[in-house]
């Protein structure tokens, strides 16, 4: 296993679109091996592809307390199931160090995904959970969580993230 170099915001390659994964083969358990090593050195409780610099549909993910559940969610899509449930999190960010900021996302989704030999799977997450499930489904469609910011906070952090 390596860990991989991280994508600093305001990075260009942040806003790629990933693409679907269609290979499930060795090359793609050692990247996501590598990413879990990265997200774990860095101490985050989430990674997507995106941030190494892979644009493709992949994410990592541990909330456990002991940091011993990794969860890893291949081509991963959610509907909001219900828009008036709503949680609000302190969010962090890898691709943003030092910036933690009060973010409202939908409570109540309904995720599916397939894992690294291609089986498909479904399910309601809860709680931080999934939270971090829509924050790192962001990063697969360039999207970052200063992207929620007043343009002035976002100017702000940028200035700082480009001294």
């Amino acid at each position: 296993m390596a860990k991989l170099n991280i994508l600093t915001f305001p990075d260009p390659r942040l806003r790629k679109v990933a693409a679907r994964v269609t290979v499930f083969d060795k090359s793609l358990e050692n990247l996501t091996s590598n990413m879990l090593e990265t997200m774990y050195a860095e101490n985050g409780i989430g990674l997507a592809a995106t941030q190494v610099d892979y644009h493709e549909r992949i994410i990592v993910i541990d909330v456990s307390e002991d940091r011993n559940e990794p969860l890893i969610f291949i081509n991963p899509e959610f509907k909001i199931l219900n828009d008036k449930s709503l949680l609000s999190f302190s969010e962090g960010c890898l691709s943003v160090p030092g910036v933690t900021e009060e973010i409202t996302r939908p409570d109540n989704i309904f995720l599916t995904w397939q894992d690294i030999t291609g089986q498909r799977h479904e399910e309601e997450p809860t709680g931080l959970l999934t939270v971090c499930i829509q924050h790192e489904i962001d990063h697969l469609e360039g999207k970052l969580m200063v992207d929620y910011l007043s343009p002035l906070k976002r100017d702000r952090i940028r200035k700082k993230a480009t001294k």
